[in-house]
């Protein structure tokens, strides 16, 4: 423990620093007038303590404990090198007499370390919004529906039966609990002399970077011609990118899967084979083209309106999805 000696407003101490004990901070968001119901909001000692035993995990405050719907505050961890200060302030008053002139009391401090705070709990999130149990009467009032929801003791079947209006509360209210700002990107700068390409606004993202083009195939469902190859570039591309036998092996299973199914999804390409992404960007192109509004089709498939492919034609995905050989 660290003595502390009297001072006076304009002295100075020195206080011995205390290697424990080792305290923890919570910047608790509130006036603390009970401790007790103050640690409940926390989860109580032992809440706070298993919290505390893994650092990875954050502090979370329940303003309403009782209530299970009540979305919790939560606080981050930070390390901290900070100190427990205990300051008593002491005023020695003196007794005078009426004809004395008025005598300043003389003002004492007495400081103590308690021990050094290592860890401090920091509540600098919004707090989320909260979805209460309840529902509109007919006449507009609301009313609580916590007794009808929340089975506080074992019920009978008829409370599990009972006619209740629908209350769904969503797992989730805001994806952040920090306020973000948004900054716009401004224009790219680019270099004298550049222009941007004159492609069609089909499939383009966005003209702040030139296209990484992957020679693909995009046919729409309604389309009369049907691609039978692929793009030059997208054979030479491969032809240069496939080098070693891994490569090789991918393109037969792919040419195998096309002979089962014509029509495949990318995620179900990717399911059944083992390819690296980038490969298939290249690989794709050159066996198949895309089906914008279906799937991945093989070349050369000439329709996909025949009879023999109407079993292909019940799922509609995104666009972009579908393959065809």
């Amino acid at each position: 423990m660290a003595a502390a000696r009297p001072w006076g407003e304009r002295g100075s101490a020195v206080l011995e620093l205390p290697r424990t004990p080792r305290l923890v901070c919570v910047e608790y968001p509130g006036l603390v007038r009970d401790v007790g119901a103050m640690l409940r909001t926390l989860g109580g000692e032992q809440g706070v303590s298993r919290i505390y035993a893994d650092p990875a995990k954050r502090l979370e405050l329940y303003f309403r404990p009782r209530d299970p719907y009540c979305h919790p505050v939560c606080a981050n961890r930070f390390p901290t090198s900070t100190m427990l200060l205990k300051v008593k302030r002491r005023t020695k008053k003196k007794k005078q007499s009426e004809a004395e002139e008025q005598i300043q009391p003389e003002v004492q401090f007495e400081m103590e370390i308690l021990g050094i705070v290592t860890t401090v709990y920091k509540f600098q999130g919004m707090s989320d919004f909260q979805y209460l149990a309840m529902h509109s009467a007919p006449d507009g009032k609301p009313t609580s529906m916590y007794d009808k929801v929340l089975m506080l003791k074992p019920e009978k079947e008829e409370f599990f039966n009972r006619e209740l209006p629908l209350y769904i509360p969503p797992p989730i209210f805001s994806r952040l609990d920090t306020p973000v700002d948004y900054f716009y990107r401004p224009d790219i700068q680019h270099r004298e002399g550049y222009n941007n390409p004159q492609v069609s606004g089909e499939n383009l993202i966005g003209l702040s970077r030139a296209r990484r083009p992957h020679n693909a195939i995009f046919v729409n469902f309604d389309d009369e011609e049907i691609p039978t190859k692929p793009l030059d570039a997208a054979v030479q591309t491969w032809k240069k990118m496939c080098t070693n036998p891994v490569d090789k092996k991918v393109e037969e299973e792919l040419r195998k899967l096309f002979e089962v199914r014509p029509v495949w999804s990318r995620n179900a390409v990717k399911a059944n084979i083992s390819v690296h992404p980038d490969k298939l960007k290249l690989l794709l192109p050159y066996l198949a083209y895309y089906m914008v509004s279906l799937y991945i089709c093989p070349l050369p498939l000439s329709s996909l309106r025949q009879a023999r492919a109407r079993v292909h034609q019940l799922g509609v995905p995104g666009p972009s999805e579908v393959i065809c050989p």
